[in-house]
């Protein structure tokens, strides 16, 4: 009796694992492509359009080793679709546009266009002013010191990461102009500018020249972003647009 009772609920462990297991999968399989449709990457400079982009890559994490700021990860099971594929979360680390734009050439299968041969190519995004009312030009809050030191605790090792603290340490208890000073694209005020806003303070504008590396989101001094980026949009798709509504 006791053997046949430990045989059915070895059983029951079993298949209900299996059915359990069958479940998850069923529903990774019918889901995945509204996951898709609904997961939007910050990827590299250079990526390709996202379905060509996933069956390009091989996830070899070349243009992560490259990368001398620690901006691109690779993706897990928990960001869903696409696992092993680099992305980059910008409010973590940016991408700096490097002149040379080395992940781009570590490439090995094109997933990342060798078109881009320089920052002005790049196409990541499009950063928005989602959250004004947390703008710290608009509210006429000085950079307080504690914000600068919240970025100190993102990935510094290398001299060019150094340099990017170096110069956001200038800007504490002065009013906040962060996103448009340090925006990283050669003739920033093409990508980005401080303008004279409503109310009489003044507010980030963004250019057509915004590729969306996603620098301002990083070193934005407010607790959460005020300024974060769209990825896979351009200029066009998210202003444009938002003229015409």
């Amino acid at each position: 009796m006791a053997l046949h009772v430990k045989k059915e609920r070895r059983d029951f462990i079993q298949y209900s694992t299996l059915g359990a297991l069958g479940l998850v999968l069923a529903g990774g399989v019918l889901g995945a492509p509204y996951l898709k449709r609904e997961e939007k990457y910050l990827r590299p400079p250079g990526a390709v359009e996202e379905d060509r982009f996933l069956a390009l890559c091989i996830k070899c994490g070349q243009c992560l080793q490259v990368c001398p700021y620690h901006s691109i990860h690779l993706s897990d099971f928990i960001q869903g679709y696409g696992m092993g594929t680099p992305y980059i979360n910008a409010r973590e680390r940016a991408c700096y546009l490097c002149g040379a734009v080395p992940c781009v050439l570590a490439c090995p299968t094109g997933a990342l266009d060798h078109h881009t041969e320089k920052p002005t190519d790049v196409k990541m995004g499009i950063a928005v002013l989602e959250f004004p009312e947390l703008c710290l030009a608009l509210t006429r809050t000085p950079v307080p010191k504690a914000a600068v030191d919240k970025i100190y605790t993102h990935p510094h090792t290398r001299a060019v990461e150094e340099d990017v603290l170096k110069k956001l340490s200038e800007f504490v208890d002065k009013p906040c102009t962060i996103c448009a000073d340090m925006c990283p694209l050669p003739n920033a005020h093409n990508a980005i500018e401080m303008v004279r806003a409503d109310n009489g303070a003044m507010r980030p504008e963004v250019k057509s020249g915004c590729v969306g590396c996603g620098a301002c989101e990083e070193l934005c001094p407010a607790m959460t972003p005020a300024i974060v980026v769209k990825p896979r949009l351009g200029y066009e798709d998210y202003y444009t647009k938002e003229k015409k509504s």
